[in-house]
């Protein structure tokens, strides 16, 4: 099986996983507006799309390094990871934004063995930060991160030097790009909006002032 990443966007769309709305834009946590909108959470209540999402992330794995342990980070890579190290008969931890502030005040759950190379799994990477903090939380173990794998990535380039600055490989299954070449390719979009979503891939902070 060769899943195309215009074949996962297609797929995300059709079940409003991701959300575009060039001209009516989104308000991010931060406050930053956006014409897109990503919760690929929605694929798990859609077996079809989850196996092969779960699939493709079998098959994307594979060009990592060898690795001993699945990580997802939470929340929404939890489930993604879970059933990537199912199909993969691995070990599985997951790893919080913050230690828990109660019992053992964990920030790493389930079993790490020492020096352990891990598959950090994400559902979404926008800025990094998020898949960086868990993957320090990892490496603060003794263990190495052979590679970070997401379903998707805005593709911002501020993410991209996170993960080369720490030398941690990073791939997705489809990005940005592929889902506006798709969008367009099946008429989800019009040429004017293609062109508002491309000025807002290439500079998305100072994209937002007019809707401010």
């Amino acid at each position: 099986m060769i899943t195309t990443a215009s074949e996962i966007a297609n797929k995300l769309l059709e079940i409003k996983a991701i959300k575009l709305q060039p001209k009516n834009p989104f308000t991010w946590a931060s406050g930053l507006k956006s014409p897109i909108y990503c919760d690929n959470r929605i694929l798990l209540s859609y077996p079809k799309i989850r196996k092969l999402v779960i699939d493709s992330l079998v098959e994307k794995s594979s060009i990592f390094n060898s690795f001993d342990v699945v990580a997802g980070v939470a929340t929404a890579g939890i489930a993604h990871g879970a059933l990537l190290a199912e199909k993969l008969d691995k070990p599985f931890i997951y790893v919080r934004s913050k230690a828990k502030g109660h019992g053992m005040q964990n920030m790493i759950e389930g079993y790490l063995p020492e020096n352990s190379n891990v598959l950090v799994i994400e559902d979404l990477i926008s800025t990094g930060k998020s898949s960086m903090a868990a993957c320090e939380a990892i490496l603060e173990t003794g263990s190495k991160i052979i590679g970070v794998l997401a379903i998707f990535s805005y593709g911002f380039q501020s993410s991209k030097d996170i993960f080369t600055k720490k030398e941690i490989p990073m791939d997705t299954l489809s990005n940005y790009r592929n889902l506006i070449q798709e969008a367009f390719r099946i008429n989800y979009i019009t040429e004017e909006e293609k062109l508002i979503l491309d000025n807002w891939s290439e500079d998305p902070v100072n994209w937002a002032d007019k809707f401010n």
